[in-house]
């Protein structure tokens, strides 16, 4: 059987054959915020469907394409869809697209997500930078890292202690503020989905000290975090709490809802990408 390093390396190949720049930084656009990619000058759009060994996104609002190009004038790669639990991966496949940016040259990682608010003073067009996460799933042993261990991919243990890194956080509050914009702050909460949260569950997840709930991000943080990347997270909040009794929550709605939250969005990420060193 092929080793994961392996199946990476001729990702890493293949997109080579048709992108000739390194990116820096890799970004993991969520649900419904595909359209940060409308911001970049564009190199090369690769599907996913032509990745050697790459899994394939089937949720609405998950394009399915690598994008090559330049963002804020800095060569990115930007995976426009990620792939969920939920959809019948296994937890180790949730790893190969971060573990392909790495090996494309990325040192840095963005990602986003459309998110459920937990925090009731959260509200639905808010953007939330995420300080630290709960990886449910991850606790429940539905770790990307599970699995033989392969020194080429980084250390099977990880130090997850400052997983979203501080001195991005601080260049995303000074974006946001050059962009006139709130940027709030709080823990993120990654639940296996793909059924939304009941009331009861909703407390649950508050009474533990999570802000906002979501069904990915952490596998990508903890797979960048092996692989030495820094990581900035950044949540679209799409819905309020449904600890609220008439609040209800539809996959239409978190799309429309991040839709119009993505042009905020890809201000702070433009901001930040825009003053990293080159």
């Amino acid at each position: 059987m092929m080793p994961d390093s392996a199946r990476v390396q001729e990702a890493v190949d293949y997109v080579f054959t048709r992108a000739v720049e390194r990116p820096r930084v890799g970004i993991v656009l969520g649900s419904g915020l595909g359209g940060l990619a409308a911001h970049m000058s564009v190199g090369e759009a690769i599907p996913y469907a032509v990745l050697p060994h790459f899994p394939q996104p089937t949720v609405a609002g998950h394009e399915g394409e690598l994008v090559m190009g330049r963002l804020a004038g800095r060569p990115v790669a930007v995976l426009r869809g990620r792939i969920h639990l939920y959809e019948g991966h296994a937890p180790a496949a949730l790893a190969m697209p971060v573990r392909l940016l790495r090996g494309l040259g990325c040192d840095t990682l963005i990602v986003t997500n459309a998110a459920g608010a937990l925090d009731p003073t959260l509200a639905p067009g808010d953007l939330m930078l995420i300080r630290d996460h709960i990886f449910l799933p991850g606790l429940a042993g539905a770790n990307p890292l599970v699995g033989e261990a392969e020194p080429l991919l980084g250390p099977r243990f990880v130090d997850m202690t400052q997983a979203y890194d501080p001195h991005l956080r601080q260049l995303a509050q000074a974006a946001a503020q050059k962009a006139g914009l709130t940027l709030r702050e709080g823990v993120y909460v990654m639940v296996a989905g793909p059924s939304y949260e009941t009331p009861a569950e909703v407390r649950f997840l508050r009474a533990i000290g999570g802000d906002a709930v979501g069904m990915s991000t952490c596998p990508e943080v903890v797979t960048a975090r092996q692989s030495g990347m820094r990581v900035l997270g950044i949540s679209a909040i799409t819905n309020g709490a449904q600890g609220q009794p008439h609040e209800g929550v539809s996959h239409v709605n978190v799309l429309s809802a991040a839709a119009e939250i993505e042009p905020r969005l890809a201000a702070v990420v433009a901001g930040v990408v825009g003053v990293l060193e080159p």
